[in-house]
């Protein structure tokens, strides 16, 4: 009996904390969603309705044409295949290259393997931009401006994804390696066998994040295509923002549904891998 009461009386002093929680998170709710909810109704309004003050929230006729009208102010349907193919094209070969020097750098025991990795990470802290030039100079050379190689060889190598991977191979127990040894297994077929099917929430989060950069990368596909069939989403969304006032702020919120949209889908699609990945980082950190 006492020990009822003593769990009712926990629960008691848990609820104003639970309570203050669940509003905090309802208020961060609000406040991540709202954006999307004014950029859905303002695409769906009609050109006076968007110059409305104070501004209405949902539009008395929904403007479906203004999709329409956006999609045919650029070549959408181009800049949806470039993306696709640059965006997969990169994550699977900087997921690969990623899984190759991590397993490396955990497992093949090499002379300065350390310091090799602590230079590979102070890489990190060096500017992206500060390899705008020399990239763009060297890809001039190879004959790879305005290409597909261009927009994504240069950014197949990952600093973060080999070390995500890399401390995930060091919780592995050694007895795997070991048993994976005495089978017969050399160190390909161990990373793929053995450690990449143990690693699938970290790999799922990686590939998550580096589609998500990919996908909305606008610097470099910008400076390394030089014509209109060549642009990625991002680019193309740029172009429409310039076209602004020939058109309309509706229909640049219905251009920025095109680029968001996709991403959207391929988050909802691994979120459980997200979630995964998070918790097994948290319960191994």
């Amino acid at each position: 009996m006492q020990k009822y009461r003593d769990q009712k009386m926990r629960r008691k002093h848990r609820l104003p904390e639970r309570l203050l929680t669940h509003l905090f998170l309802i208020a961060a709710s609000i406040a991540i969603g709202l954006p999307f909810f004014w950029m859905i109704t303002t695409a769906i309004k009609g050109p006076t309705e968007v110059n409305i003050f104070p501004p209405i929230w949902w539009p008395e006729v929904v403007r479906f044409d203004n999709f329409v009208t956006a999609w045919q102010t650029a070549p959408f349907g181009r800049f949806y295949i470039n993306s696709i193919i640059t965006s997969s094209a990169g994550v699977v070969l900087e997921v690969t290259i990623a899984a190759l020097s991590a397993y490396a750098f955990a497992r093949i025991k090499i002379r300065f393997r350390e310091v090799l990795f602590m230079v590979m990470l102070a890489a990190m802290m060096i500017p992206g931009q500060v390899a705008l030039i020399p990239n763009y100079v060297v890809l001039k050379h190879l004959g790879w401006i305005n290409k597909y190689q261009g927009i994504v060889i240069p950014h197949v190598s990952s600093v973060f994804g080999a070390f995500l991977l890399r401390q995930f191979f060091l919780s592995i127990p050694s007895s795997l390696y070991d048993a994976a040894e005495l089978d017969g297994l050399g160190h390909l077929r161990t990373l793929f066998y053995i450690c990449l099917p143990l690693a699938r929430p970290v790999v799922g989060t990686l590939t998550l994040y580096l589609f998500i950069a990919k996908w909305n990368s606008y610097l470099w596909p910008l400076i390394v295509t030089n014509t209109q069939n060549m642009r990625t989403l991002p680019v193309g969304l740029s172009m429409v923002r310039q076209a602004e006032y020939a058109i309309g702020p509706e229909h640049l919120m219905a251009a920025a549904i095109f680029v968001i949209v996709p991403v959207l889908i391929v988050f909802f699609l691994a979120q459980k891998q997200l979630i995964e990945g998070i918790a097994s980082g948290a319960v191994k950190g």
